[in-house]
């Protein structure tokens, strides 16, 4: 019997690369089961990696604190984009701003974790496995959420990873494997290096390897699955990225021409639920205004260019974007013209459906944990609420617990 080690040695199943013209059968019809519902709800999660100065992104400029704690990078009140009399955006954010004036943009203020780590690799952990209390983590929130309803993505890709060749934590899953993908072009099957008889006996392997009965959990059962996700996912990427039209124009950035590709497979049948895209270089400790206002430029005119893009579709009722960074910044800038590793921030929820607004006050800029701003909402709270009311999977056997949701949606 083929054993799961064998699988991946012989076939690479993080490795992707073309089966040919003709697939195996179990494959095909297996991507004729990838068909979407047209009301099933999809998730974006996008990851402000190095640590997000939330201070500078949502700026309260109605407060002299903020102004005495950063009287270097502090971002000046004539240039703030206005939200209300006390808070307004960093002025990259012009998109966000209409996004917020048309009630599409929720901001979540004060979000965190109890005894923050300023680390990033441990913080970037506890965010992507919600397990602040584990130090040894295996999986992802996201990933877990997969495993509860494996029975549902049978032949299906429930899940993607954009530009990364290493799968995220928060996709890790233990009962289905999630592809990554770096470039659609060259995301296809990898049978391995071999002539015309060598392909063949491939695929004749994985046909066998198919037609096989296996008990829920197996190891059989998880070559079935990743085999079949293998096939239905390379395929359908190649043809869906050769025939997609935007409905607006993406900028030349890379969170937009990733942002771009992830509406392509959302256009199309591809029944993918949850998608993982990463924006990195937020780790700000030095000369930060020209690098945070490139960052949220980037940021804004991606995410307004993708959902404009998901509405000219007739899609954007059916997706929910969601920002998150490991941690903010301290209060008071540094030495350097920059900020150094702090703690709560916020997040972005962006929808039509969403109901929009800033939800929760600002964090006191007076009252710190350790030169530090306090949460007062648990980032497992808005995972909670993403789970049960937008996805419609049950948070509690995936976070450990109940969570008190955050009216957001």
């Amino acid at each position: 019997m083929t054993t799961r080690r064998e699988f991946l040695k012989q076939f690479g199943a993080a490795s992707l690369v073309s089966l040919g013209a003709m697939p195996p059968s179990f494959l095909a019809r297996a991507a004729a089961a990838t068909e979407a519902k047209p009301d099933e709800r999809i998730l974006v999660l996008v990851q402000l990696a190095g640590g997000n100065d939330g201070l500078n992104t949502v700026v309260p400029f109605g407060r002299d604190e903020y102004y005495k704690a950063r009287p270097g990078v502090g971002i000046g009140m004539d240039a703030v984009l206005k939200l209300n009399g006390e808070l307004g955006l960093h002025p990259a954010m012009d998109g966000f701003q209409k996004l917020f004036d048309e009630g599409w943009l929720s901001v979540i203020q004060g979000v965190g974790y109890p005894n923050p780590d300023r680390s990033h690799f441990r913080s970037m952990d506890i965010w992507q496995s919600a397990k602040p209390e584990k130090d040894d983590v295996s999986n992802g929130w996201l990933g877990r959420a997969l495993d509860s309803t494996v029975e549902q993505h049978v032949g299906k890709v429930p899940g993607l990873a954009f530009g990364t060749d290493k799968l995220p934590l928060s996709l890790v899953a233990s009962k289905i494997n999630v592809p990554t993908v770096r470039d659609v072009k060259g995301y296809q099957l990898q049978l391995g290096p071999g002539n015309e008889s060598a392909l063949k006996a491939h695929k004749q392997s994985l046909e066998r390897i198919a037609s096989r009965d296996a008990m829920a959990g197996s190891d059989l059962d998880f070559l079935r699955r990743t085999a079949r996700m293998a096939w239905s996912s390379a395929e359908q990427l190649k043809q869906i990225s050769a025939s997609y039209k935007p409905a607006t124009a993406y900028p030349g950035n890379a969170l937009g021409q990733k942002l771009r590709t992830v509406a392509e497979i959302i256009s199309s049948d591809l029944s993918t639920r949850m998608y993982f895209v990463h924006l990195d270089g937020f780790d700000t400790h030095s000369q930060q205004a020209n690098a945070h206002q490139a960052l949220l430029t980037e940021l804004s005119s991606a995410i307004t260019a993708f959902v404009g893009d998901l509405k000219g579709h007739g899609l954007a009722d059916r997706v929910l974007v969601a920002t998150f960074s490991e941690f903010g910044r301290r209060v008071a800038e540094n030495g350097s013209l920059g900020t150094d590793h702090g703690a709560a921030s916020q997040m972005f929820v962006i929808s039509p459906k969403c109901k929009g607004g800033i939800v929760g006050a600002h964090p006191s800029l007076t009252d710190l944990d350790d030169g530090d701003l306090k949460f007062h909402t648990d980032f497992r709270s808005v995972y909670a609420t993403l789970l049960d009311h937008w996805l419609s999977i049950p948070s509690a056997p995936v976070l450990g617990g109940a969570f008190r949701p955050v009216e957001f949606v």
